[in-house]
């Protein structure tokens, strides 16, 4: 029996997988989406059918998590509303997320602020971080 050759194995077939589905990928991106990260305060404008009507929603909210890569790349939005916390997940490359604009730049040291979940009121804010990507109103 002859032994495998080390160098030929599936790691190579996987990248050329990956390499197909970021090229299969690469039309349906969005190419102007603007910087911002988790803690940042933003403006999401989003694209609302109701029926055969269409209108644009305002989501403002504290980025509390992003997740994936390419295509499948998704962030999470917290704001409160009447003393009840509401959560909105966006697909990044979606056609219905119209606009991303930042507002305020939040300091953190974490990547994931869950524990704002627990948090009510004035405690739910970050200390502001001066970033060079948000704008004023």
């Amino acid at each position: 029996m002859a032994k495998k050759d080390k160098t030929s194995s599936s790691v190579t077939g996987n990248a050329t997988k990956t390499e197909m589905l970021d090229t299969a990928e690469r039309p349906s991106l969005k190419k102007n989406i603007p910087h911002f990260e988790i803690g940042d305060t933003v403006d999401v404008r989003c694209r609302i059918k109701e029926g055969d009507k269409e209108r644009v929603q305002v989501f403002t909210g504290t980025v509390i998590a992003r997740r994936g890569r390419g295509i499948n790349e998704t962030f999470i939005v917290r704001r409160i509303v009447d003393n009840e916390g509401v959560e909105r997940i966006f697909p990044l490359h979606s056609p219905n997320v119209m606009d991303i604009r930042p507002i305020r730049s939040g300091k953190t040291r974490r990547a994931k602020l869950y524990f704002l979940r627990q948090r009510m009121g004035k405690a739910v804010r970050l200390a502001q971080r001066h970033g060079k990507h948000t704008v004023s109103k």
